[in-house]
């Protein structure tokens, strides 16, 4: 799940958070209230989002979990140190209307201390001014009447929609397997030069030095390359602009062993030196020879 945006839901009690899940969810987000906190790394590694058409991952975490204050900052890091996009969004409201609103409601505040509604939200207050400080996002919902809030959460997700950074795959394969069925660029580089008709080439892959060498030391290689990673310099950002979640590269030469194998590794290493979101796989490469 590290393309599609992720949305962390938090903050003061009946500031809105199950208003703004509830818009979330109507705009085909993936959407789950009262997330415990240290679950949230293995929900992240299931295969829902690329199982799903989902348009993202919503999730309310906040003081109904007693664990949360002492957890979430751990896990927070955790999961950005492996990649994940998220953004943290803090709603509060001005106190009087959250006594208001819990007035209204009736509901018992959930750091209920046995004392005033208005100290509890005080206290929940205090206990979250780091969470808040370290948010991404602060929404102030006073003002804000439910179909105004739901505005606001829907504009703020197609803005940050926008800013998920494409996840780019890099596929080397051999045609005489078959054409990648998820591939969105195909480049076919069997008219390079092949070392499989070198007996001392033949056996090795495009990874080896050797092939490498033998691979890039071509005049024709090198303004293949040349032109071909210009056209890529051009096209990204253009995929990025229009919100591609994925793009797969696929180089492709007969048997996926040799020539499309180290192309592939140099134009991983292209586009990563560019410091773009990007993993390299080589589908045929482990085929005999």
């Amino acid at each position: 799940m590290k393309t599609k945006v992720i949305f962390i839901i938090t903050g003061l009690s009946g500031s809105g958070k199950s208003t703004a899940l509830a818009a979330l969810e109507d705009a085909g987000f993936y959407c789950i209230d009262n997330m415990p906190v240290d679950l949230l790394p293995k929900f992240l590694e299931t295969p829902l989002e690329r199982d799903s058409d989902f348009a993202g991952i919503a999730l309310v975490m906040d003081l109904r979990e007693k664990g949360f204050l002492a957890r979430y900052g751990k896990v927070f890091s955790e999961i950005r140190k492996k990649g994940y996009f998220f953004e943290i969004q803090f709603l509060e409201a001005e106190e009087e209307i959250l006594v208001q609103r819990y007035s209204e409601t009736r509901r018992q505040h959930p750091v209920s201390a046995g004392k005033s509604l208005l100290d509890d939200i005080l206290l929940e207050k205090k206990q979250l001014e780091d969470l808040r400080s370290a948010a991404d996002l602060v929404i102030d919902t006073s003002q804000f009447n439910v179909h105004e809030l739901k505005s606001k959460i829907l504009n703020i997700a197609q803005i940050s929609r926008k800013n998920v950074p494409m996840h780019i795959n890099v596929l080397s394969f051999g045609f005489k397997y078959g054409i990648p069925f998820d591939a969105d660029l195909i480049m076919d580089v069997r008219f390079l030069a092949n070392p499989y008709f070198i007996p001392e080439l033949k056996e090795l892959d495009g990874e080896a030095q050797k092939i490498i060498d033998f691979v890039l030391g071509h005049a024709d290689t090198r303004t293949f390359l040349e032109k071909y990673l210009n056209l890529l310099d051009y096209l990204l950002p253009l995929y990025e602009k229009e919100g591609k979640a994925y793009l797969t590269i696929a180089l492709g030469c007969t048997g996926g062993r040799h020539r499309s194998v180290t192309i592939a590794r140099t134009i991983y290493e292209h586009i990563l030196a560019m410091g773009k979101t990007v993993e390299l796989n080589h589908r045929d490469r482990s085929q005999p020879a």
